[in-house]
């Protein structure tokens, strides 16, 4: 039994496959689009290897597309038929992969918290916690995770940049921005192309207001991208809303067509539909469309895309988003059937389905008839959900976008305690007042906050 770049025992006996594993671990990390590759070449060297059979199944999920959940089950049956070569270890990423095609998400995070209880180093148990965490809205959980394993790690290990960057991002996101920004740099000063950790530190500058470093940021390290998966759309975008906050709204038409939307992109090419892609372009129209900018005809392929997806409701965070742009592309008959699809989702047992039904499924309600000007009906369906939208998952910044749809729909009904509400919320959470930024701004004047 071989062990991985970690020092943990992993059930092959192929130093062919130990080392492919170790490259695909490696590029997961690293969010560089070879993952598959090196982890296709680990199994072609065994294909017994039942851990990276799990990994397969991982990375199906981390699509959040329900036309991916067929292969992690498959690869979750493949690895079921090893299981009589796997440590302990191995067996419960083999239940994590379980829990998660099942829908059980809280029973899938202490999976992955047990794992990296026992053995700190384990990358992906730890990676995958803090990437889900992330998105069922548990900045203090990703806090907590990444301070337990923390005092196990050094410069020794391989991937320690990816643990600054972590630790970086779960600190900004519960509002510890000196240790978080310290954490950053230091995760690329390791390695310049670590996308984790310039993506972290673009969060620090963003909530602290700090918009021309935060452009500079990104410029400089861009040319490390090479490589890179989706995630550097995002930093793209991250990009593009510094220069929004600026009013600089043609670069942030620029960025949008040669960044973060880039149709001609290979990696839009082969995931047109991506969750974060689509959460990118969507939310920056509806606020460049809150300034009075034109975005022509970019909606339509985001709305031919909606479409083609109704009833695949995985990614709760990604649904609003959906509904923007077939409420923006005046799609009212498929609106009707994905807020239908989601309520019979919203039926089922267990968290993801609650989220949907209870959260998720108002807001699209909102988003619908804030674009048809039904702005008091709107805030009907979002007045008692305002305080849970976080559970969709996303950043703070990415839950800015759900926050403007609440203003925009209360200043339109004219209703002064619903506007006041929102900007008493984002005061509290947001560093930078809400008179400094762009989309709350007028509001705040015109209220006198």
């Amino acid at each position: 039994m071989r062990k991985d770049l970690h020092g943990l025992a992993i059930s092959t006996d192929s130093t062919e496959a130990a080392d492919a594993f170790d490259r695909a671990t490696m590029a997961y990390l690293k969010y560089r689009t070879d993952a598959g590759r090196h982890l296709g070449a680990a199994l072609k060297a065994d294909p017994d290897f039942a851990l990276a059979h799990v990994t397969r199944g991982y990375f199906n999920m981390l699509a959040y597309n329900k036309a991916n959940v067929a292969g992690a089950a498959e690869s979750l049956a493949e690895a079921r038929k090893r299981a009589s070569r796997t440590t302990a270890r191995e067996a419960a990423h083999i239940e994590a992969l379980d829990k998660w095609i099942q829908g059980d998400l809280d029973r899938m995070l202490a999976i992955w918290e047990h794992i990296a209880g026992e053995h700190p180093h384990d990358v992906l148990a730890f990676r995958l916690h803090h990437f889900n965490a992330f998105w069922l809205g548990r900045p203090e959980t990703m806090q907590a995770e990444v301070e337990k394993v923390y005092p196990h790690w050094s410069d020794e290990y391989p991937g320690w940049g990816m643990l600054l960057s972590c630790r970086c991002f779960a600190h900004e996101e519960a509002g510890n921005y000196t240790l978080a920004e310290s954490a950053g740099r230091q995760a690329i000063d390791v390695d310049p192309g670590d996308l984790w950790g310039a993506h972290a530190i673009a969060h620090v500058l963003e909530m602290q207001g700090r918009r021309g470093e935060g452009i500079a940021w990104l410029r400089k390290l861009e040319p490390n991208w090479e490589g890179g998966n989706n995630l550097k759309h995002h930093l793209y975008w991250h990009r593009g809303m510094y220069h929004l906050e600026r009013r600089e709204f043609d670069e942030v038409l620029s960025l949008y067509d040669k960044g973060f939307r880039d149709l001609n992109s290979p990696l839009v090419q082969a995931m047109p539909d991506m969750y974060i892609d689509v959460q990118n372009a969507a939310s920056m129209l509806f606020r460049l469309e809150r300034h009075g900018v034109n975005v022509g005809d970019r909606w339509i392929e985001l709305a031919d895309k909606a479409e083609a997806r109704i009833g695949d409701c995985l990614s709760a965070f990604t649904l609003p988003h959906w509904m923007m742009a077939l409420a923006a592309t005046g799609r009212t008959a498929a609106a009707n059937r994905m807020i239908e699809a989601m309520r019979s989702f919203g039926q089922g047992n267990g968290f993801g389905p609650r989220l949907v039904g209870h959260v998720a499924l108002p807001v699209c309600e909102a988003v619908l008839a804030h674009k048809q000007s039904r702005h008091e009906e709107a805030l009907k369906h979002l007045r008692p959900v305002v305080s849970e939208m976080y559970l969709l998952g996303g950043s703070h910044a990415q839950q800015d976008v759900l926050e403007q749809l609440f203003l925009d729909s209360a200043l339109k009904a004219d209703s002064a305690e619903d506007v006041r509400l929102m900007l008493e919320r984002v005061a509290g959470r947001h560093p930078v007042s809400p008179d400094r930024r762009v989309g709350y701004a007028m509001a705040a004047a015109r209220y006198g906050y």
